[in-house]
């Protein structure tokens, strides 16, 4: 009986979905983040059969009840392909923002670097939300293709579809139904309203809109890019497109700033103010013609 790999590997899906992966070369050594989930399972098999030095990653956040049995099927599908595996257990209490926070404490406990199963759906959510951050090109441009997200231009039914060839039974996050989350009701609600109003599917629009735009941003990236986002006076004079992006870039980790954040920001560097809220408690500040950020203070 062929191993669960070999079978992925006489697959003409697998093949097809491989050609549009962004792995990089054989035998390299990847961390995979494994949910459990149809995305991040597929990412872990199409790493396999691309002969990656795969390590799997799994995090518990302890959010729901018997979730430690994800940790162990999750475990039990890395020794079917032959792969290692890690687990982690986080504390994450609900409450306001719990899925902001079981976010960052996964991506604290991951390795630097490690892969995630992101798709094209999940990027043309990405784009909307962006939109309705107003956060600019940058944000309209998604998220990037890189090869720690290989699957970016893999739908989400192909990623189940690969795990019903293979017969892996994948875990359904029931938080992903959650309307209080604002991507599930882009999700469920926004795209497919705009899908029937534009009579298309519109996450290739959405990709392929995305692809462009980051091309542009590119080029103005490499411009702004000699630009000093600390240098008062060098904003004030600068284009303001591309002192806008010079802000856009500085301020950006751990979020990228919505229009009215860089305005304001403009506004320090033109002399109208002397500080502006930036988020998460932060500021900017001006002072002898230089911008800085100042952190909020922490109680001792």
């Amino acid at each position: 009986m062929p191993s669960l790999i070999d079978s992925a590997r006489g697959l003409p899906l697998v093949s097809d979905l491989l050609s549009r992966c962004t792995f990089p070369l054989p035998s390299t050594a990847v961390d995979c983040a494994v949910s459990g989930g149809a995305d991040s399972v597929a990412l872990l098999v199409l790493a396999c059969a691309a002969n990656l030095n795969v390590t799997a990653w799994h995090v518990d956040h302890g959010l729901r009840e018997n979730s430690h049995t994800e940790a162990a099927l999750v475990a039990q599908l890395a020794t079917q392909l032959g792969t290692q595996f890690e687990s982690r257990t986080v504390n994450v209490v609900q409450g306001a923002n719990t899925e902001a926070r079981a976010r960052e404490a996964r991506y604290a406990t991951l390795p630097t670097g490690v892969m995630t199963g992101h798709t094209a759906d999940d990027q043309a959510e990405t784009i909307l939300i962006n939109l309705l951050r107003g956060s600019g090109t940058r944000g309209l441009a998604g998220m990037q293709p890189t090869t720690q997200r290989p699957l970016l231009h893999i739908r989400r039914s192909e990623t189940q579809a690969l795990c019903n060839a293979l017969g892996i039974a994948v875990f359904h996050d029931p938080s992903n139904n959650d309307e209080r989350f604002q991507r599930n009701r882009i999700r469920h609600e926004v795209l497919p309203l705009m899908e029937s109003l534009a009579k298309r599917d519109l996450v290739p629009v959405l990709t392929r809109q995305a692809d462009l735009l980051r091309d542009d941003d590119d080029l103005l990236n490499e411009l702004a890019g000699a630009l000093d986002p600390t240098d008062a006076l060098a904003l004030a004079s600068a284009p303001i497109a591309l002192a806008r992006r010079a802000i856009r870039s500085w301020l950006t980790n751990p979020l990228v700033p919505d229009s009215a954040t860089v305005e304001r920001v403009l506004d320090v560097a033109r002399g109208n103010t002397l500080a502006c809220d930036i988020g998460l408690g932060r500021q900017v500040r001006r002072s002898q013609q230089q911008l800085r950020i100042t952190e909020p203070e922490t109680s001792k």
